[in-house]
């Protein structure tokens, strides 16, 4: 998904904080996040991967989309249908007017 396209379903609160998974390390989520969202490092999402829901649409976000996107490819061999790639990660997002963070 591309970022404007993101973040304007954010802004119009057409979906949930808690549907977007951050895969950034924690060092990285500390500096900067979005408020709401869920941390699940790329670094021990082998052994998380299971807590992303399934009955909803999941955001998956890192620093840039590498990350994110090697995550939803993870995913969608592990069977989840509705997983999206933020294109671009947070880089891309943050600079939107009215980005707010924790």
């Amino acid at each position: 998904m591309e970022p404007d396209v993101f973040w304007q379903l954010l802004r119009e609160s057409k979906l949930d904080p808690e549907q977007i998974i951050d895969v950034r390390e924690p060092q990285e989520w500390d500096y900067y996040h979005l408020r709401g969202s869920t941390l699940m490092p790329l670094s021990t999402f082998q052994d998380t991967w299971e807590r992303v829901p399934e009955d909803k649409p999941v955001y998956v976000i890192c620093a840039h989309g590498v990350r994110s996107q090697a995550v939803c490819r993870y995913l969608n061999e592990k069977g989840y249908g509705s997983i999206t790639n933020v294109v671009g990660g947070m880089a891309a997002v943050s600079h939107y007017d009215g980005f707010q963070y924790d």
